[in-house]
């Protein structure tokens, strides 16, 4: 931080302080609606007591720094330490955003320079850091689209898309006011008729994940840009799966006209309990005006927050970006460079080829082998013994896994969806699939009723949803 503004911060709070003690403060100052009738009960409990507790609470959860975490599509890998430290470093937390620009040049920098990766990585020509979480960077581009329209004097209100489509997409759409048009899969790709039939003069875009919640990509992809913009709308590039091309192509190349990355899961930063998250928007030069402000810019040797841009839809966020994501982030893509960026996609699909060769003797694996980043099989044999995937994944915990993504996509009965990512190690894998096989030849009875060995049994998921507690003190009539 500034020498000079950090001054001005500490000789504005003994102010402050120097005020407070100068002040009469009356004993009850709140109107007696809303004050309290007796002191708050606060257990007496000793530090280590209290520590103990929640260091307990602590073990109990399971996380990336605990084991293999197999999500399909979230993308739950490690964590390199080196950025959770670069983020506690005094320079990083002690920011305002209300600070004058000149005294944030630094983080301006570091800002400009994640804007312009981002846009090499994903072939776009502008990005805006803006959004924070992959489900607002979608809401974002699909504001953009309507501007684009708006401004363009063309009223359109549809958004077509895939099947195969994560669920946030149809949500977006439908938080813009448009009708979501969804077309079918043919072996798990887009079918190609059915995206002719559907597309036409009311189509504002048609969003894509490339490659698909499948792990399949989309061969035909150039031929759907093509029948997108014959139609005159916008191809969307949904980015949750970017980590399985970086290197190889990129959306710019694959005709998108707009995308969002999810930092969360691309380059390595956290991703839990809903965020922190990041999704910033990229463009093609034709839409760089209607990106969200302000938007980083560099003036000779300064760098500054620029307003001025013509069509802007406007901030999608109080202030801009969720910094300490972005710096986690820019600090991955500059320790990996552009080699270690295609290695990651490498290893990424040769993770989960892998497993997907150990897995689909034991499991059934719809559609075509070859896959990307993640690959998805079906839980029917458990049918015949009267299980369900869900069964499946209960007892994977017993074993000190995480469950894979089960029941999406939808497209697939019984799914369980498996990204290895790229961060694991050939050992696990085996030792994952090895455990999988065991719990398909165990009693089905044990499956049924699992888990056996953790902090809390099978719960009843229907009664869960229909009347959750959302109290820590148990209701009258609760079973314990």
């Amino acid at each position: 931080m500034n020498p000079e503004f950090r001054q001005a911060l500490y000789e504005t709070h003994l102010l402050i302080e120097e005020h407070a003690k100068d002040r009469e403060i009356e004993d009850n100052p709140l109107p007696e609606s809303i004050a309290r009738k007796e002191a708050p009960r606060i257990p007496d409990v000793p530090e280590h007591e209290v520590v103990r507790h929640y260091l307990r609470l602590s073990q109990m959860n399971y996380g990336v720094d605990t084991g293999f975490y197999p999500l399909g599509s979230c993308t739950m890998k490690y964590n390199p330490k080196y950025s959770e430290a670069l983020c506690r470093e005094r320079d990083a937390l002690d920011l305002h955003p209300y600070q004058p620009e000149d005294t944030v040049q630094g983080t301006l920098r570091i800002m400009y320079e994640l804007q312009e990766m981002l846009a090499e990585i994903g072939g776009m020509d502008s990005v805006s850091l803006q959004p924070a979480a992959g489900a607002q960077g979608e809401f974002t581009g699909l504001a953009i689209v309507h501007g684009y329209y708006k401004n363009n004097n063309e009223e359109r209100d549809e958004v077509v898309l895939p099947d195969t489509s994560h669920g946030t997409n149809p949500a977006s759409a439908a938080m813009l006011g448009y009708k979501t048009i969804e077309i079918p899969s043919k072996e798990g790709c887009v079918d190609l008729k059915a995206l002719r039939e559907a597309v036409g003069e009311n189509t504002a875009a048609f969003m894509l994940t490339n490659p698909n919640t499948l792990g399949l990509f989309e061969e035909d992809v150039l031929e759907i840009a093509d029948i997108v913009h014959g139609s005159g709308a916008l191809l969307y590039y949904d980015g949750a799966n970017l980590n399985a091309i970086m290197g190889k192509t990129d959306p710019g190349k694959m005709n998108f006209d707009i995308m969002h990355f999810n930092l969360h899961k691309t380059f390595s930063t956290p991703h839990g309990g809903g965020g922190p998250g990041s999704g910033p928007v990229g463009v093609v030069e034709d839409l760089k005006s209607y990106l969200p402000v302000p938007l980083v810019k560099k003036e000779g040797d300064k760098f500054i927050l620029d307003y001025s841009l013509e069509n802007s839809i406007g901030r999608v966020k109080g202030f801009y970006g969720n910094w300490m994501v972005l710096l986690r982030a820019y600090a991955y893509i500059l320790e990996r460079g552009r080699e270690g960026l295609t290695q990651v996609s490498e290893r990424a699909v040769l993770n989960s080829n892998y497993l997907r060769k150990k897995l689909e003797g034991t499991l059934e694996l719809p559609y075509k082998p070859l896959r990307k980043h993640e690959f998805v099989l079906s839980g029917q044999k458990l049918k015949k013994e009267g299980l369900r995937t869900m069964d499946l994944a209960k007892r994977l915990l017993d074993y000190g896994y995480h469950a894979p993504t089960i029941y999406f996509p939808l497209i697939v009965d019984e799914a369980l969806m498996v990204e290895p990512t790229e961060t694991e190690r050939k050992e696990t894998l085996d030792e994952f699939a090895a455990i999988i096989e065991k719990i398909m030849n165990e009693n089905p009875e044990t499956v049924k009723n699992a888990p056996h060995n953790t902090a809390v049994g099978r719960v009843d998921e229907t009664r869960a949803a229909k009347k959750p507690i959302a109290s820590y003190k148990m209701r009258e009539g609760d079973e314990k």
